[in-house]
């Protein structure tokens, strides 16, 4: 596994081309002890507690680092957008938080926590707050950085690489296999996905389902899509764990994962090594381990008044991908993945 303190030496190669803003917490600024609260969109989830996993090793390497105490805990979002949005207010009222780092379940509906009770500065990871789902750049006063990428741009390419797959196929039937179907950043993926695609006489889609960013209900919703499409020619995915579903659902039906598109987003140990193997096509690599490092230092910067970059391209956090076919792993033997979906 690859870690933010192998990879990055300082703040100024996180992400090229992110502009810098300074920032000061008053009230935190001359502390020697911080605690800072994540917001997990879900804590069940796989990739939000990877994100956990990045914040608690560089809270522990910064405290040795820095002689201070970075006390971190997790909240529970439960994929609910007025439960995330409680958290935020509940965090910037209480005192009981000197800063904030949250993937946001509702990017846009967060814009109604700001501004908040206190000063507590906000890193938000995956996606912004804000009402521009694309903007990367803070929208709102008191988000200090936002790690994350357009989610346009990255299912653009994941598309592109179906149009590549299917250039010779007519029809070129395809399944659309999307997280949550009422979740903004789903909704954005999914819109991109559909105007690459739909420029395109010979893709079919066949359906698009709602995968939850679970195995199992993944392999449930792509059952079901099977069974009036057996003759389908692959699967889109935003997700890993539900390509992982999507792959044993074409098992179970006799259909040989390796003879149709499939792809997922994620970067996990599990899709890295699929990838590897032939079976799936490729994969969108995501670093959830070093985006919450990234985040929890900005999130540091900012309390002690320090340079701050106001945007972090989660892509180019690890000079990989982000979309890695089985040939660009060959030409990496030691890339295992950032996380287990």
């Amino acid at each position: 596994m690859m870690h933010l303190s192998r990879i990055v030496a300082g703040a100024g190669v996180l992400a090229l081309g992110a502009s810098l803003v300074a920032c000061s917490a008053d009230s935190g600024a001359s502390s020697d002890s911080y605690s800072i609260v994540f917001l997990a969109s879900s804590s069940q989830n796989g990739y939000n507690q990877a994100v956990y996993e990045g914040i608690e090793q560089r809270a522990a390497e910064l405290s040795d680092e820095l002689g201070i105490t970075i006390d971190t805990k997790i909240q529970d979002g439960q994929f609910d957008a007025n439960t995330q949005l409680s958290q935020l207010q509940n965090a910037g009222t209480t005192g009981q938080a000197d800063a904030v780092v949250v993937v946001p379940h509702d990017g846009p509906a967060l814009n109604a926590a700001f501004p908040l009770g206190s000063d507590l500065p906000v890193v938000s990871v995956l996606n912004p707050i804000g009402p521009d789902i694309n903007e990367m750049e803070p929208q709102v006063e008191g988000v200090v950085s936002t790690v994350a990428s357009p989610p346009a741009n990255g299912a653009e390419l994941q598309a592109e690489t179906v149009v590549d797959y299917c250039a010779d196929i007519d029809p070129c039937k395809i399944g659309l296999l999307a997280g949550l179907l009422n979740s903004p950043l789903d909704i954005e993926r999914v819109d991109a996905w559909k105007g690459v695609l739909e420029q395109h006489d010979n893709i079919e889609i066949v359906g698009t389902v709602e995968g939850a960013y679970d195995r199992d209900q993944s392999l449930t919703a792509v059952s079901n899509l099977l069974q009036a499409n057996s003759d389908i020619n692959g699967i889109l995915s935003n997700a890993d764990q539900q390509t992982l579903g999507a792959q044993i659902a074409l098992e179970n039906a006799g259909i040989d994962p390796a003879s149709v598109f499939l792809t997922g987003g994620g970067g996990t140990v599990e899709a890295v090594q699929a990838v590897r193997d032939g079976i799936w096509t490729n994969d969108f690599l995501n670093f959830p381990v070093s985006m919450g490092s990234a985040a929890l230092e900005q999130a540091v910067n900012a309390l002690r008044g320090e340079t701050v970059e106001s945007v972090i391209d989660a892509d180019s956090i690890i000079d990989m991908g982000p979309i890695v076919t089985r040939e660009d792993l060959e030409a990496a033997p030691d890339y295992t993945g950032e996380w287990n979906g």
